[in-house]
């Protein structure tokens, strides 16, 4: 199923590619099985994603491709410009795209869920206004460790704590 694994500290980060681009990269229980680099994309990733890892500070340039609806492409280039080691809230991503913060903070959830793209689309630094909030539709167990660790590497912190 998957073009490569990266082994992380506390998941399993599976890419797949379909003609030449990244259409998915998916975080997996430790236990997922190991798959080694089946053609050059996914050795590029892989080597982008251990960078990722190793430093929070490293950058992505895989040839991607982004699917999806106007308004979730929306969300995820505001989830772009999140800069590493800050987090911003559904509330304050749906008044970025100038609507009712209300109406839209489930619109912005869902898309966070979405995103098929994820470490390179930074959907962990959303949060809740009152906690850590979901992950990948989840709200427990390995996924929120995972957004639980993946902020805290980018804040090169050894636990995320929300101001409140």
């Amino acid at each position: 199923m998957f073009d490569v694994t990266v082994d992380f500290p506390k998941m399993k980060v599976g890419v797949r590619i379909r003609d030449g681009r990244v259409v998915e990269i998916r975080y997996l229980p430790l236990s997922a099985p190991s798959v080694e680099p089946r053609d050059p994309i996914a050795e590029k990733a892989k080597i982008q994603l251990e960078r990722y890892r190793d430093d929070p500070d490293a950058s992505f340039d895989l040839p991607i491709q982004v699917e999806g609806t106007e308004l979730q492409k929306r969300v995820w280039q505001a989830m772009r410009e999140i800069p590493r080691g800050e987090t911003r809230t559904y509330g304050e991503i749906a008044k970025e795209l100038g609507g009712d913060a209300w109406e839209l903070n489930r619109v912005v959830g869902q898309a966070c869920g979405d995103n098929k793209l994820p470490i390179v689309i930074p959907c962990h630094r959303v949060v809740a206004a009152n906690g850590i909030g979901g992950f990948a539709h989840s709200t427990d167990g390995y996924l929120i460790e995972a957004k639980r660790w993946l902020l805290n590497h980018e804040i090169r912190r050894e636990e995320f704590e929300l101001k409140g």
